[in-house]
Parts: C-alpha cells; sequence; structure tokens
C-alpha cells in the first residue's frame, strides 16, 4: 500500500487530492456524496477545483501566516485484474 501527499495551495490542488483519495477508496462520487449527505454535484465541484469563498478565504489566511495544507492518503497499488 502506497502513502500519497499532496500540498494543498489552491482549489484545483484540494480537488485533485480529494478526487484521488476518493478514487483509492473505490468510490464514485454518487457514493462519496451519500455517505457525506450531500449532492453528487457538490462532489463534482469540489474535484474540479471551484473556489468557494470560504476555501478561497482559507487559503488566503494559510498564504499569510505561513501555514501549509497537505492531503495524505493510501493507495493499493496492487494490479487490478
Amino acid at each position: 500500500m502506497a502513502t500519497h501527499t499532496a500540498r494543498l495551495r489552491s482549489p484545483g490542488d484540494v480537488g485533485l487530492a480529494v478526487q484521488q483519495a476518493r478514487l483509492a477508496r473505490g468510490l464514485t462520487q454518487t457514493e462519496l456524496a451519500a455517505e457525506l449527505d450531500v449532492p453528487q454535484s457538490t462532489i463534482s465541484e469540489i474535484e474540479s477545483g471551484k473556489a468557494t469563498i470560504y476555501l478561497r478565504r482559507l487559503l488566503s489566511i494559510a498564504r499569510a501566516t505561513g501555514l501549509e495544507f497537505t492531503a495524505t492518503w493510501k493507495t493499493d497499488d496492487a494490479p487490478r485484474g
């Protein structure tokens, strides 16, 4: 099992990390949305890097204070087939 880490500096970084972590768990957007009780479109927007005012503010605060966000997830690198 491999561990992946990504620095989160933009909404696109967050979206890609969410997508990769979701795929590593073998979930569809619909399944993750159901687990979180949000519409599937919310997951799609996050994964596409759509910036919300809250995310933009959080990232601006991080830049201004030197705070760094990272995401870490594990994947099963065994061949599928």
